[in-house]
This record gives C-alpha cells, structure tokens and sequence, in this order.
C-alpha cells in the first residue's frame, strides 16, 4: 500500500477526531497532519490514544490565515487531504454568520487555491486528492417522504447551510475548472462520542443529568436522519480511497427519529442506566421552546449511490450504539 501524507483539516472536532482514530488504526503507515484552530469545540484530548504516534502530528493553524496555511502545506507536502474544518452549529450562525462565512467559504477557498498552487508545482494536481466533508442541510427540508439524493437541487436555508453550499460548490468548480481531484461527501445527523455539548443529544444528556429542563424547539416533530459516527468514517474511508473524481457520495443512516422521540429513547435510557433521576423519569423534564427560525422540517439520505458503487453499508445498531454514546457522556458530565 503506498505511503501517503494525510492532512486533516478540523482534526480536533467530533467527526475529524474519529476520523483520525480510523486512520491511524487502519492505516499506520500513513503521515498524518491535524490541522485544527482549536475552537471551542475542539478537544485535542480525543486524540490522546494517538498523540504519541509516530505518523501523527498536530499543527494549530487557522486555514483562514491564507499565508500561515501556505506555509503549512509546503512544509508537509500533502498528497491526500480531508477537509472537515467548519463552523457547524445553526443556531450560533443565526446569531451571527459572519464566522461561518469566514471558516466556511473562505477557509475552504484558501485550502484549495493554496493546493492547487502546490499541487499544480509538483505535477500532483489530478493524482493528489481532496475529500470535502459536507451536509446534508445544504438540500434544504423534506416533507413527509421522499429523500435526499446527490441530484437533489441545493436550497440552504441557515447561514450554516447556505455557507456549506457555497463551499460546495467552490469544491466542484475547482474540479472542473482546473482538473483538481475531488470528491465531497453530504452527511445526515452524526451521533456518537467527541459531539461538542451544543449539539441536540450531548445538551439532552447534560440538562436531564442536571434535572434542568430538556429544550426541544416548536413541538419536536422535526426529523433527522442519525448516522453513527463510526460509520460516517468508514464511509470518508471509502470515498476517498474509491470515489470517482469530481463526484458526490450522500452518507445517510436510514435511521429517521422525529426530535421528541429520539428525546424520549435517551431518556429511557438514562432512567435505566443513570441513578437518582426525578420522581417519574427523565422524560418529565421535556420542555418546548420556541422554534427555531427558518427550521428545516425533514431531513432523510438515500445513500444507494455509495452502497451499490463503494460497497459501503451501514452496520450501526442504533439500540446498541446509542446506548454507548449515553454512557460516554455520562461518563463525560458525571465526573
């Protein structure tokens, strides 16, 4: 297996820190480069299992910062990039987009043109390959059926996803326009441990540990799609060693939960596994709030594309797996 020099963009967050953990674990004979600002939702101790390793390396750079990112990729001399640096939390781009604009399309454009350029001076520009991770909020909201597929129209309807779109697309013009070797991948909920504790199921676990009231926008009827992490990995794995250049691959679990019932299986669980819950269980703490602006109603992935092309399938068990994801926060908030 040829060697390759990895670099991973967001390597500190929820879904780059597993990605790294799938990497070096399947593949130790790869260089790996963790790129990451270290937000506030970064946490290079997920990495610690790894940390040590001969292969992996850690550099704090803001791909914002064009010149200090230029320098980053001459030094390492990538061959293979994943890209998963973005802001990601709505609600924060409701309040205020501006660093969603910022990380999102400028961070992403800054990464391309800086690997072109590379690239392009190494001969490296149609063998050399870039992974962008995406959303599948970049498809805008479902009714009651149908699904998502990588011919569905783009329609962001958030900062966040507008800017994911954006990103998207300046992914696909690069391919097209100078012959960059790219693949980008769309992806429904992730769940799963690392998830920052914004997120709906690490703020269900903490309120309900707190015996604070569980927030659920509008009436909880939305509906997402959960993919466990692992596979969201597994998948990354696939697409960038197999995916067609220039193509896209929808990542999706099959799994659709409305929001209240997805609220109430954690709390099941919690009344289960977790002691000293309130009289009448955890689920007595649901409480509706006010809905959030422009709340895409339904989301769903049809992910035949991948299975049937990459041979990717999804082996979560959602029982098992969010069982294991309640017990790694509560491990997290109970210490």
């Amino acid at each position: 297996m040829d060697k390759k020099r990895v670099m991973v963009t967001g390597g500190a967050g929820f879904i780059g820190s597993n990605l790294i953990l799938h990497l070096v674990e399947n593949y130790p004979e790869y260089e790996i480069l963790n790129v990451d600002k270290l937000t506030y939702a970064s946490d290079l101790r997920y990495l610690s299992k790894v940390s040590s390793s001969s292969g992996y390396t850690f550099s704090k750079t803001d791909i914002t910062d064009r010149a200090s990112l230029a320098k980053l990729i001459r030094a390492f001399r990538p061959d293979s990039v994943f890209h998963l640096a973005a802001e990601s939390h709505v609600d924060n781009s409701i309040r205020g987009p501006e660093p969603f604009i910022f990380s999102n399309v400028v961070g992403t454009f800054n990464l391309l043109e800086e690997l072109r350029l590379y690239w392009s001076e190494e001969g490296m520009l149609e063998t050399a390959r870039l992974l962008h991770v995406s959303t599948d909020e970049v498809y805008g909201t479902l009714g009651s059926d149908g699904l998502f597929t990588e011919e569905t129209p783009y329609a962001p309807n958030s900062p966040y996803s507008a800017s994911k779109a954006s990103s998207d697309m300046l992914v696909r013009a690069y391919h097209h326009t100078y012959g960059m070797n790219v693949v980008t991948t769309n992806c429904s909920n992730n769940y799963g441990p690392h998830q920052h504790d914004e997120k709906l199921i690490p703020t269900v676990i903490r309120t309900a540990l707190q015996h604070n009231p569980i927030p659920i926008y509008g009436k909880g009827e939305n509906v997402r799609d959960w993919l466990y992490v692992a596979d969201h990995c597994r998948a990354l794995d696939m697409v960038f060693h197999h995916g067609r250049a220039g193509e896209t691959y929808n990542v999706g679990g099959r799994n659709e939960w409305t929001n209240i019932d997805l609220v109430r299986k954690i709390c099941s669980i919690l009344d289960v596994t977790v002691d000293g819950g309130p009289d009448g269980g955890y689920a007595r703490l649901i409480s509706f709030v006010t809905d959030r602006p422009g709340h895409d109603l339904r989301y769903a992935i049809d992910a035949t594309k991948l299975e049937e092309e990459l041979g990717w399938h999804n082996t979560q068990s959602f029982e098992n797996d969010l069982k294991a994801t309640v017990a790694w926060y509560v491990a997290r908030y109970k210490k």
